[in-house]
């Protein structure tokens, strides 16, 4: 009891003896099942780190040429300037 008591301090939890009896009972079947689960074999079994076998399909990063050559083009292709400036709404 004093584990769960323990945790449920940590956590900030505030149960009553009902709910930390019950949940002792609950951690204690869940820890028989990893007891039981340290027997399996698993010494052929790959380590894995995703559960499916996914493989990223991207397009080459191929670097192309997107901005104007001069400032001036820059300026003159935006949507709003004022005097050389791009002109942008304030974020704040």
């Amino acid at each position: 009891m004093f584990d769960v008591k323990h945790i449920a301090k940590l956590a900030r939890l505030g149960l009553s003896a009902q709910e930390l009896a019950k949940i002792q009972k609950e951690l204690s079947s869940i820890f028989d099942f990893f007891k039981e689960l340290e027997q399996v074999d698993v010494s052929d079994v790959k380590p894995t780190s995703h559960a499916y076998f996914l493989e990223n399909i991207v397009r080459e990063d191929v670097a192309k040429k997107q901005l104007p050559k001069t400032v001036a083009q820059l300026v003159k292709s935006a949507p709003e300037t004022k005097n050389r400036y791009v002109k942008v709404k304030p974020i704040l």
